[in-house]
């Protein structure tokens, strides 16, 4: 009786370690979003500084990505986290904008085009 006691009990375990959400799985592209999700931060505070006069572009942007991942739970703190991470980032290192903050402001640019037609390339339906 014992035995079998132990073998639900772990079966109870097992069942509980379980993610409730299937969206709270890692997806095979969340280190792409994510990075992307730092390439939109950057962007943000970058071309703010930079005087593109675009507004809240960058991060309508990345609530654009949000809206249309909808990930929940850790998956969507780790994107936010990811905006976060790429603002910050440039904001310690920029007061204003310098030629090299346009030669980053260029580089996210195409890297962040390039994440987003290999992930559509790849996993768009």
């Amino acid at each position: 009786m014992s035995t079998r006691f132990l073998a639900i009990f772990a079966l109870i375990l097992a069942c509980a370690s379980v993610p409730t959400r299937a969206q709270d799985v890692a997806a095979p592209f969340d280190a792409d979003l994510q990075r992307l999700a730092e390439i939109l931060g950057g962007l943000h505070y970058l071309r703010g500084i930079c005087g593109s006069n675009e507004g809240n572009k960058w991060r309508n942007e990345m609530q654009a990505l949000i809206d249309a991942e909808t990930p929940s739970g850790e998956r969507r703190t780790r994107m936010i986290a990811g905006f976060n991470r790429g603002y910050n980032g440039f904001q310690q290192t920029y007061r204003s904008c310098t030629p090299a903050a346009t030669v980053a402001i260029r580089r996210y640019i195409e890297e962040g085009s390039k994440i987003s037609r290999d992930l559509t390339a790849r996993y768009a339906n």
